[in-house]
Formats: C-alpha cells, sequence, structure tokens
C-alpha cells in the first residue's frame, strides 16, 4: 500500500509539473539526452560528421516550416531552400582561406535570399492545393447562404499572395538558413569543439535553467499573451545556467591566464545567453500562435519539431560567434 501511495504522489507531482511546463518532461528528458550523445558523439569523432548532421537538422527544420506555412496557405520553394542552404554550408566549411569562411556565410545567405525570392514568385502546378486550402479559408469566413461564397479565381490574387510567398520564403532563410550558418563558421576557427558546445548546450542549459526555476518558483508572468508558461524566474534560471555553463566549458578549454583574462567576457557571454536564448523562444511562440499551431512538428518526443528544439540554439549562436570573433576567444 506505501509503495502504491508512494507511486501516486510521484505520478500527481509530475502531472503537476508537466502541467506547469508544457510538456511531458520524462519524454522531454529522454529525448533530449539522445540529442546530446549524438551531438557530443559527431563533435568528438569528426566535425565534418556534425556538419553532415547540422545539414539534416536544419533540413528537417526547413520543411517543418514549409508545413506550418502552409497550414495558413503561403507556399516556401523547399527545394531551393534545401539546394541553397546545403551549397552555403559546404562552402563555409570548405572554402580553404580561412578568412574568407565569414565572406563566403554572408555571399551565400545573400544569394539563397535572392533565388528563394525570385523561385517563391513562380506559379507551380503542385501549389494548387495551397491555392485551395486558401480558398475553402476565405470562403468560410464569409457569412450568409451559400450564393454568397466566394468562388475567385486565385489568378486573380495573384500579386498579393506572391507577395506574402515572397515575405514568407525570406522569413524562412533570414530565421534558418542565416542563423545556422553562424553554428558552421566555429567549425573553421579555433577550439571548434569547445565553440560548437557553446552554441549547442549553453542554449539548452539556458532552457533546462528556465524549466526548473519556472516549475519550481515561477509567479510572476514574463509575456502571458505570448508564452504564459514563461516567468521571471524562469529567466533568472536560464541566466544562472547559462553562466555556470560558459564558465564551465571555459575552464576545461582555456589555460589558466587565458581563463582569467577573459573570465569577465565569458561571463557577459553567458548572461547574454540566457536573455537572447528566452527571446528565441518567444520568438518561436509568437510565429506558432501567429498561424494557430502548438507545436512546429512532431518529430521529437516531448519537445514537438525540430524548430522547436533549436529555436533559442539558431538565436543565440550569432551572440555566441560575435563574442569569440570580438574578444578573440
Amino acid at each position: 500500500m506505501e509503495d502504491s501511495s508512494l507511486w501516486t504522489h510521484i505520478s500527481q507531482r509530475m502531472d503537476a509539473i508537466n502541467k506547469r511546463t508544457g510538456r511531458n518532461m520524462v519524454q522531454a528528458v529522454l529525448t533530449g539526452a539522445l540529442l546530446v550523445f549524438i551531438v557530443v558523439a559527431s563533435l568528438i569523432f569528426n566535425t565534418q560528421i556534425f556538419l553532415w548532421l547540422i545539414i539534416a537538422f536544419v533540413c528537417v527544420a526547413l520543411w517543418e516550416l514549409r508545413v506550418d506555412f502552409a497550414t495558413i496557405g503561403i507556399r516556401i520553394p523547399i527545394v531551393a531552400l534545401w539546394i541553397m542552404t546545403v551549397a552555403t554550408f559546404l562552402a563555409i566549411y570548405y572554402v580553404p582561406v580561412r578568412s574568407s569562411h565569414s565572406v563566403v556565410a554572408a555571399i551565400g545567405v545573400v544569394l539563397t535570399a535572392a533565388v528563394v525570392a525570385l523561385v517563391s514568385t513562380i506559379r507551380r502546378s503542385n501549389h494548387e492545393r495551397v491555392e485551395r486550402a486558401v480558398k475553402k479559408k476565405l470562403n468560410k469566413s464569409v457569412s450568409g447562404n451559400a450564393s454568397d461564397k466566394v468562388d475567385f479565381d486565385v489568378h486573380q490574387e495573384s500579386e498579393p499572395l506572391r507577395l506574402t510567398h515572397v515575405g514568407a520564403s525570406l522569413l524562412a532563410v533570414f530565421y534558418v538558413t542565416c542563423l545556422a550558418s553562424f553554428i558552421v563558421l566555429p567549425l573553421t576557427r579555433s577550439h571548434p569543439v569547445a565553440f560548437e558546445f557553446m552554441i549547442i548546450f549553453l542554449p539548452s542549459l539556458g532552457d533546462i535553467g528556465g524549466l526548473i526555476f519556472g516549475a519550481a518558483f515561477g509567479k510572476h508572468k514574463l509575456s502571458p499573451r505570448i508564452s504564459p508558461k514563461k516567468s521571471v524566474e524562469g529567466l533568472l534560471g536560464s541566466i544562472l545556467f547559462s553562466v555556470i555553463g560558459v564558465i564551465a566549458i571555459g575552464w576545461f578549454t582555456y589555460d589558466v591566464n587565458h581563463f582569467i583574462q577573459h573570465a569577465f567576457v565569458l561571463v557577459l557571454m553567458g548572461i547574454c545567453v540566457g536573455i537572447v536564448g528566452l527571446f528565441g523562444d518567444l520568438c518561436a511562440s509568437m510565429l506558432k500562435r501567429d498561424m494557430g499551431l502548438k507545436d512546429m512538428g512532431h518529430i521529437l518526443a516531448g519537445h514537438g519539431g525540430v524548430l522547436d528544439r533549436v529555436d533559442s540554439i539558431l538565436m543565440c549562436a550569432p551572440v555566441i560567434c560575435m563574442f569569440v570573433m570580438a574578444f578573440g576567444l
């Protein structure tokens, strides 16, 4: 009876935590542990494997974004996005001149934006289902008899719809391709494993700190309209865990003198990562709320989709890269 009572208490406690955090914590922890193992193994074994892991995750993330936009009748040219993004990442990594990696990244993102914007204006037969979804949505908004329903020709609405497709496509380029290029760039510098640990794990540590502090102490809502689960206490937890993480990585990466010399910079980086990571979560939440979605996808158990897992990482990657380049870490 005591064992049954204990199990019931634990189950009730877990249900309360799941309700407060908005996710299945057991699944989230197990999935997170598996992802950590895959990332660490690929980084330690060979950075080229990690590069292709990044490419795979980014391609899945772009697909999720394409499906999410399709639910509201917006199309983005996924094949063009895949081709240009993969070409950009490979060029960043394999360009022979070390000082040219950042330039190649900038050129690749600009070319990707140009090509994707152009392709998104082309009307293709496989987009008919998206157009039918738009027509159905518009008809639902019309009240009255069936005779009042709109039987429009989508070609007549091509200009405003086309601009919408272009805007969404450019958003995909910036949100995924551009920000993810800052995950590839550290692979071309000194201490690539340490820098990738910072980019991948510091935002994740911030998420963990936010979940723990938010679940245990969260009372003051940070942005109830955008994300009711986020709290001020969760933000403080994110900052604390990010600072501890960056100090630990710095301690095992640099010699004592170099670590002491850059200790303040590392702490400042941790604070910025904690804040920016939460901002990335809020941006993703706002995007999902506008599209009427709970999760970007359903690939990762307990986390939703790939974009749900990497939203804070994408936002934090440029910040960490700027710190590394500006202060010579």
